[in-house]
């Protein structure tokens, strides 16, 4: 069960990315993603298994450069950090920070749509994009106060 000190920082976190969402800020909003998804890794069994003996790095950028974060998954935790970084496991590359919020806040995903439409581009594995997917969608659910 979760304490009150956690329960008040997963609704700050959480207030933070509605917040990035409807300012637009697509950096701010993944990076508030990323801590409220490493937040719930350290104090959610359940959504920890997802990351449970999983090793995988992603880097997250925008054609225009409003965006330049890296999630990296070792040693069941994760590590966020802004910048560019050494052999990801994919590279995924947003059109602009917009497509970014509206492909993480999209109910159904699609990334084969965003890919033919030119709003994404991924160069490496897409297991692991969809496995970034599964675990947003899932955090989204678990946090009803998180946009859908």
């Amino acid at each position: 069960m979760l304490d009150l000190i956690t329960e008040q920082t997963l609704k700050k976190l959480g207030e933070k990315l509605n917040n990035s969402f409807a300012s637009e800020t697509a950096e701010e909003f993944l990076q508030t993603l990323l801590n409220l998804m490493g937040l719930m890794f350290t104090f959610h069994d359940g959504y920890r298994s997802n990351i449970k003996n999983f090793e995988g790095r992603y880097q997250f950028c925008s054609k225009d450069g409003e965006v330049t974060v890296a999630a990296l998954f070792h040693d069941n935790r994760m590590e966020v950090v802004e910048k560019k970084i050494d052999r990801p496991d994919i590279t995924i590359t947003f059109r602009n920070g917009r497509t970014l919020l509206n492909f993480i806040m999209s109910p159904r995903q699609d990334i084969l749509g965003s890919m033919l439409r030119h709003d994404v581009m991924t160069e490496g594995n897409l297991n692991y994009l969809y496995k970034f997917g599964f675990m947003a969608k899932q955090l989204q659910l678990m946090m009803p106060q998180l946009p859908r």
